[in-house]
């Protein structure tokens, strides 16, 4: 028969020192060590809040999601676009899901195991073939099942429903300024009547009873954030005054820090900025909030 020597760890190396410990580990301690390391990396995920972006793939939705996974200190991000095209624009990462927000089941498996919501999902009109702005006001249309009364309003409600499902903690919604009017020209595009169907979502989240906040941004534009000072307000204030625009990624910067400010929640705000150059550019976001104490 065979002997089997047992294995013998090398020793310790000499040392005149009484306090030389031996630089090997045993598998017990290498054990325990990594069950701990393991712990704590567990610990700090659970410390972060899972924000799932819904209309990432589009140009303030990207911003966000962008912003999201940078902090990764602060937040597990994830997306949800409409098709598997919009999944790549934005890196094509497994934390990006694909389904249709007016199908709920499609779009519940994004929706497992998030803390918070920021909806920046919108109907979006298109001009009419053969239309000439230059020759006045064009046309526009919207394409066969995605007017706003199914993207803006079930699509949304569908995303408020789920997200209650799970037990979210807070959502975001993003919506435009104009809805205190109906008589709006945003609303006649395509005959959408968009901003009453928006309205229309605002008011079914604000009576969810899950905390909430919800922003109405000005003219958006796709300029660089963080160098302007920006103002809010309350029911169409703003659009009185020559202050009715904002940067996309302000927008998405507002969403990011109304996640982390408890004065941001069961709020609704206006938004629009100074033109770049003129007043000092907004760097507390609580004070910001603060100004704000319309619930809707």
């Amino acid at each position: 028969m065979a002997l089997i020597c047992p294995r013998v760890l090398p020793s310790p190396p000499l040392s005149t020192s009484s306090h030389h410990k031996p630089s090997w580990v045993s598998p017990q301690s290498f054990t325990r060590r990594t069950r701990r390391a393991v712990s704590v990396r567990a610990m700090a995920d659970s410390e972060k809040a899972t924000v799932l972006v819904t209309g990432a793939g589009g140009r303030t939705g990207k911003i966000v999601y962008q912003k999201l996974k940078e902090r990764t200190t602060q937040f597990i991000g994830r997306g949800l676009v409409h098709s598997p095209e919009s999944k790549e624009t934005i890196g094509g990462a497994d934390d990006v899901f694909v389904g249709d927000i007016r199908d709920a089941d499609s779009i519940f498996p994004a929706f497992k195991g998030i803390d918070a919501l920021v909806i920046l999902t919108s109907a979006v009109p298109k001009m009419k073939p053969g239309s000439d702005p230059s020759k006045g006001r064009p046309e526009f249309y919207y394409e066969d099942g995605a007017y706003p009364e199914q993207v803006d309003w079930i699509g949304q409600k569908n995303q408020i429903d789920a997200a209650k499902a799970v037990g979210v903690k807070q959502i975001v919604l993003v919506g435009s300024m104009g809805g205190t009017d109906p008589n709006n020209p945003l609303n006649s595009l395509g005959n959408g009547n968009i901003l009453i169907w928006k309205r229309k979502a605002e008011q079914y989240l604000a009576d969810s009873g899950i905390p909430y906040t919800i922003i109405r941004a000005g003219g958006l534009q796709d300029k660089e954030g963080g160098i302007r000072e920006l103002l809010v307000g309350k029911d169409d204030e703003l659009l009185k005054t020559d202050t009715r625009t904002i940067a996309r990624a302000d927008v998405a910067e507002v969403c990011i820090q109304a996640l982390q400010i408890e004065e941001a929640k069961f709020k609704a705000l206006d938004l629009a900025s100074k033109p770049e150059g003129v007043g000092t550019p907004t760097k507390d976001f609580k004070a910001l909030f603060s100004q704000i104490t319309s619930r809707f």
